[in-house]
Formats: structure tokens, sequence, C-alpha cells
């Protein structure tokens, strides 16, 4: 279902403007707290996205076409709305233009995702996010504006085969190529300081910080003693840091 004009379904006052209006407060990127950010699409991966952006104190404004989404997030989003952003009329209505950060997170329909990024580029928004399903969809997406390209579904699903196949308690991939790896410090170097075991020599890798057993993380010193059953997050090229997980 969709609408040519954007109708509010909540009546929480907002922090700047008239009722319905949203004031831009940043003109670069970068959010602080507080900050408002335009969702579109309340499926899964929006919705989720929108309700942990109001946990961590930022002003969320939600868009979808479904009216049923649209009246499930109402209680949890600063607003909720039902409009077809493909439309530029209707992201002029709704103020989209004075957002400083919007995430596309449409999880079906590719064309809808194409025609609201563009939308929102020719805009001139600042920071413009979006969800791609297939790598096709990832590049129309950066061509036609979006800034930050996200592939949820293959990402998560490359992350928990690194997490299936090795030893390691958490993986994440910084770089293509370039990884951070939460792993049990392996038998052989407990009870040697990270200056005896010469991890960058040795294994090529990075103690980051250290976790004795029971205990919590700490960064990691020259000084520092390993002990049986403590965990490292350690940081290198991926295919080192899989290696030095492996023997643990």
């Amino acid at each position: 279902m969709a609408a040519s004009t954007a109708s509010p379904r909540k009546g929480r006052s907002l922090a700047e403007g008239a009722p319905g209006r949203w004031g831009r407060r940043r003109s670069h990127p970068g959010l602080d707290t507080g900050d408002q950010v335009l969702v579109i699409g309340l499926g899964r991966f929006g919705s989720a996205l929108a309700t942990s952006l109001m946990e961590l104190g930022h002003e969320v404004l939600g868009v979808d076409t479904d009216p049923v989404l649209v009246q499930r997030y109402s209680p949890l989003l600063t607003q909720a709305i039902e409009a077809d952003c493909t439309d530029p009329n209707v992201l002029r209505q709704i103020g989209a233009a004075e957002f400083p950060c919007a995430v596309v997170g449409i999880g079906s329909g590719i064309e809808s995702s194409v025609l609201t990024v563009a939308a929102l580029s020719d805009l001139e928004i600042p920071n413009i996010w979006a969800k791609a399903i297939t790598e096709a969809h990832a590049r129309i997406l950066e061509r036609v504006g979006a800034d930050h390209v996200i592939s949820p579904e293959r990402e998560m699903g490359e992350r928990v085969a690194h997490l299936v196949t090795g030893r390691m308690i958490e993986y994440l991939e910084l770089d293509p190529g370039f990884a951070l790896v939460e792993t049990t410090a392996p038998s052989e170097i407990v009870d040697k300081s990270l200056t005896e075991v010469l991890f960058r020599s040795t294994y090529g890798v990075t103690v980051v910080c250290i976790k004795p057993a029971g205990g919590v993380f700490t960064y990691a010193t020259p000084d520092t003693k390993i002990g049986e059953g403590d965990i490292l997050l350690v940081a290198g090229e991926t295919a080192r840091a899989e290696a030095f997980a492996a023997r643990s």
C-alpha cells in the first residue's frame, strides 16, 4: 500500500521545528547522541536498526508503506509514518532533506530500494546508508548515491562461517584481508609475557586486549603475562589471525 502523502501515526512532540517537521542539527556525516535519523523500511532489518538507534539516544523517523508495520513501531520510535519514499515529492513533504542521515532498509523490491536512494541523493542528504540484497544491487546503490552499502545476510554468513569452522569466540573483519579475532590463549604461550612470545614475529598478529579467566578485558602491555584460560583479542591479516586461533 503506497501513500501519496505522509500521515503521522503518533503525536509525540519533536525536538525542534513545528509539529511534523524535523530540524537539521548537523551538516556533516557524523552523528552525535540526539541527532535525527530517517529509517525507510521497517522490516526485520530496518525495525531492529531503528529501535537500536532509539536506545542509543537518537531521534528516529520510521517510514514504511505497510500500515501494519507503521502501527507496530509507532510506540517505539519518535515518529512513524506511512509513505511511499520512491516518490521525491513525498520525501520533501516529510522533510527528508533536513536529516543528516538516512538509512534505506527496504527488504524486498530492488527497484523501490534504488529509486529511494536516488531520490535521497537528489535531496543531498549528507550520509545515506542502504541495504543490498545482491552484489549487483549493491553496485547499483553505490552508483545512484548511497554512501555506505551493507549486505547483512552475506556479511553475517561470512562471520558465522569463520566461527563455525575455527576455534574463535568472536570474529570481525575490519577490512578485506584484515581481522579482529577473539580466542582462547593456546597452551604453548601460557605463563609467558607478551614480550617473551614475540607475537608479531612468531604469529604475525598483535594482541590488543586480554581477559583473564573470570576477569574483564584490559589493554595488553609488553609485561602482561598470559594465564591458562585467558581470552585474547588479536588483530592481523585474516589468514594469520585465523591460524593463531586454530592453535587454541
